[in-house]
This record gives structure tokens, sequence and C-alpha cells, in this order.
């Protein structure tokens, strides 16, 4: 499976998309859109095949995992945290080097906090504009979150063959990226995303086989925070798309 997807609006940017990849085999196809996403993601959801498995338990034999945040209940979106293993029962575990990760507030949450990390910047309402419904992800305290996969509903490790997300305000491509990793924490590569100033940015990667165990996301140059602009980079997230996680062998 060697065959690349571009953006056309991106070809300018090829040397500095694939970022490195450590063996010739086991090349993944790579999907990547700015703007109108919405083709790039459908196509990536019938690479991966199937329905989506949503929360249904164990390790399913076709199908996909989404997580787009909307369902998260008030109680456990900012200003709270999100536990990390709020989504255990869709094979994935989140940890993060910072405070923790965190889900933004809808316009109707009790606690009166802005959507979009409005609570911690007023700002971020225009730049980080929802790509589904309104609630977006991230890390507070640190720009890294470590998703790991385990087979849906327990804590068995998992691996996956693909896996995909939407940024929001990617301004500098080289500190936004996705870093995967096999059962034994070997990197399989890390690729940078596209480009576009308070939009919507995809990318997804999928393997020729359930190879993913881990994925290291990088969110711009900083934490979320009172500063932003000039070297000051930060992105958010909303959907995430991945391959039907399956037992680590």
């Amino acid at each position: 499976m060697k065959k690349y997807h571009f953006n056309l609006l991106l070809l300018g940017m090829l040397p500095l998309f694939f970022v490195a990849c450590n063996d010739d085999e086991d090349k993944p196809e790579i999907l990547t859109a700015s703007g109108d996403i919405t083709a790039t993601l459908d196509e990536y959801r019938t690479l991966i095949g199937g329905a989506n498995n949503a929360g249904t338990a164990g390790s399913q034999t076709t199908g996909r995992r989404e997580i787009n945040w909307d369902g998260v209940p008030d109680s456990l979106a900012a200003p709270y945290f999100l536990p990390e293993d709020f989504f255990r029962a869709r094979g994935a575990i989140f940890s993060t080097p910072g405070d923790g990760v965190q889900v933004s507030a809808d316009d109707a949450n009790p606690s009166g906090a802005a959507p979009s990390f409005g609570n911690i910047n007023a700002t971020y309402e225009q730049i980080f504009p929802a790509f589904s419904a309104q609630r977006v992800f991230s890390p507070i305290g640190s720009n890294i979150v470590d998703l790991t996969f385990v087979v849906p509903g327990s804590s068995e490790p998992a691996v996956v063959q693909g896996f995909g997300a939407i940024y929001l305000d990617v301004d500098r491509q080289e500190n936004t990226a996705f870093e995967y990793f096999d059962i034994d924490d070997k990197s399989l590569g890390t690729y940078a995303t596209p480009v576009l100033n308070e939009g919507h940015v995809f990318l997804g990667v999928l393997f020729d086989k359930p190879i993913v165990h881990r994925v290291r996301i990088e969110y711009g140059n900083a934490p979320l925070g009172a500063n932003d602009g000039g070297s000051v980079d930060v992105a958010v997230m909303d959907d995430f798309i991945y391959a039907e996680p399956q037992p680590a062998k």
C-alpha cells in the first residue's frame, strides 16, 4: 500500500510533509486536506472500512471507531478535566505530561465556561471553529497527548491499522504532527499536518496491517494559555477516526 493522496494546495509542501519513516516496508497510505475536509474524511472512513462500532465492547472483525467529543457531559468538560480512560469503551486511553486532557465547554454549560476553550483565552472562540457541534479536545499544561489503544472495554493492549484526526488552527506545519509507535514502542514515522489559520485540516495515516499501538499527538509548540501569536503556536483537535482495535499479539 504505497499510494499517497495530497490536497493540491499542499504539493509545494511535500518535502516537509513526510517527516520520517523507518523502513521501506509497511509504508502507509497518507491522506490530507485543508478547508473543506469532508470528502477526504469520508475517503479515509472508506479505506478503514465498515461501520462505526462506537462503544461496542470487544474487538470487532470489521468497522472503525470514532470520537467526536460531543457526548461528553458538562461535568467532565471545561473547566473540568476528562478522565483519561473515559473512551476505554472505544479502545482509547489518553495521557499527557501536562495537567490532564480536557474537552471544551458548549454554549449551554452550567459553569458558564466559554466554548472552544474561550475560558482559557477569549480569542480561542474565534480561532478554534469546531468541525462537529461545539466540543473540541486538547491537553492542558502541555502540547502533547499520547493515545494508546486497548481492546474496547478492557485493559488488553491493542493495535490498529490507522489513525486520523481533525486539527483546528494549524499555523506552523513543523509544530503539529502525529508520531506512530508499534507494540514494542518502535517509531513507525512522524507525519506533519497541512496548515490553515483558523480553519480545519485533516491528517489520516493507514498502514498495511494493524501495527499501531500508540500515537503521540503534538499540538503546536505551546500549551493553551493567555498568549498566542508570534512565536507561540497553539492548536486543538476535533474528531478522531481510527481502525478497529485488534488484540496485540
